[in-house]
C-alpha cells in the first residue's frame, strides 16, 4: 500500500533540469575527473544489476536514482519494480538495470546515496502520518534540510504521506516573536506584512490564548502555536473554533505527535522529517558480462 497516492507526487517532484543539477553536483564531487577504479573495466563490458532493499522502508527518489545512471549511460535499462511511495519490504527487489559496466559501478555511490536518503525521508514521514492515522491533523515539514536538496526532501515528505510547508523564506510570511517585537506587536506586524506583500501566506507564531486572539483579529491565515501545553492546546482549538487552522511546532516526537493531534489541531510541523537522517539500507549487486 502507498501511503502517498502516486497523483498527488507529480506536482512536488522538482523538474528534470533541477533533478539533473542536483546529480552533476554529485558527481563533481563523487567523480571528479575520472572513475580510477572503473578504468580496470572493459569499456564494451556491460552488465545487469539488481536493487534490493535490506529493511522495511518507503521508497523515494527513483528519479535521482535513475537519472544518475542515465548521465553516463543515455541507454541504461531500468526495470522498477516498485514505485515512490510504495513500501518496500526487508529482502525485496526494487529494480533491475542493464547497461555499460563501467556506468553502472561509477553512479552506483550518487545513485544509492540520494535513493538512501529520500527513502529515509519518506519512511519517517509515513511512520509520523500513520501515527495520526483517525485524526484530521496533518504532518508538515519544515525548513531544516539539507542544503541543496531541499526540494528533493520535501518532495519525499510527500511520498511518505506528508504535507509541504514553505519551500523557503520567500513563498509565505512567518511572523515570529522578533518579527514582532520588532514591528511594535502582533496587529502592527501583521498590517505591515499585508502591506509589503498582500498576496503571500501570513501564519504568526503565538505564545499565548490571548496573542492567538489578537492573531485572528488581526487577519492571519494560521496560527503556529509556540510552547503550548496540551491543555492550551485544547483550549486554543476551542477558542479559534475552526476561524483559521492552528499549527503545532517544537518538541514533537513520534511518540507525543498522536497527543497532540487529539487536541484538535490542524498542523503538526517537525524538523525531524528531514533533518535526523538514518539512510536506508539498500543494495546493488552487479554482474558484469565481458
Amino acid at each position: 500500500m502507498s501511503p502517498a497516492d502516486p497523483r498527488h507526487l507529480a506536482d512536488a517532484l522538482p523538474p528534470a533540469s533541477e533533478i539533473l543539477a542536483d546529480v552533476e553536483r554529485a558527481f563533481a564531487e563523487d567523480v571528479g575527473p575520472g572513475d580510477a577504479t572503473a578504468d580496470l573495466l572493459d569499456a564494451k563490458a556491460t552488465a545487469t544489476a539488481v536493487l534490493t532493499c535490506r529493511e522495511d522502508a518507503v521508497l523515494s527518489g527513483v528519479a535521482w536514482f535513475e537519472a544518475c545512471f542515465r548521465k553516463l549511460d543515455p541507454d541504461v535499462r531500468v526495470e522498477w519494480l516498485a514505485r515512490d511511495g510504495d513500501r518496500v519490504a526487508a529482502g525485496a527487489a526494487v529494480c533491475r538495470l542493464a547497461g555499460k559496466a563501467r556506468a553502472l559501478v561509477t553512479a552506483e555511490r550518487s545513485a544509492l546515496n540520494f535513493l538512501q536518503l529520500l527513502s529515509s525521508t519518506a519512511t519517517v514521514t509515513a511512520r509520523y502520518v500513520d501515527a495520526l492515522a483517525g485524526t484530521h491533523t496533518r504532518i508538515l515539514d519544515t525548513r531544516k534540510t539539507i542544503p541543496g536538496l531541499r526540494r528533493a526532501q520535501k518532495y519525499a515528505v510527500r511520498c511518505g504521506g506528508g504535507t509541504n510547508h514553505r519551500i523557503g523564506l520567500f513563498d509565505a510570511m512567518m511572523l515570529k516573536e522578533n518579527h514582532i517585537i520588532a514591528a511594535g506587536g502582533i496587529p502592527a506586524a501583521v498590517r505591515a506584512a499585508r502591506t509589503i506583500h498582500p498576496t503571500l501566506p501570513l501564519i504568526v507564531e503565538v505564545e499565548t490564548l490571548d496573542e492567538l486572539a489578537e492573531a485572528i483579529s488581526a487577519g492571519a491565515d494560521r496560527a503556529l502555536l509556540d510552547n503550548f501545553t496540551p491543555a492550551m492546546l485544547k483550549e486554543a482549538v476551542d477558542y479559534t473554533a475552526g476561524r483559521i487552522p492552528l499549527e503545532v511546532s517544537g518538541n514533537v516526537e513520534l511518540d507525543t505527535v498522536r497527543a497532540i493531534a487529539e487536541t484538535g489541531v490542524d498542523f503538526i510541523s517537525s524538523g525531524a522529517l528531514t533533518k535526523h537522517v538514518r539512510a536506508i539500507d539498500l543494495s546493488l549487486r552487479l554482474d558484469v558480462k565481458h
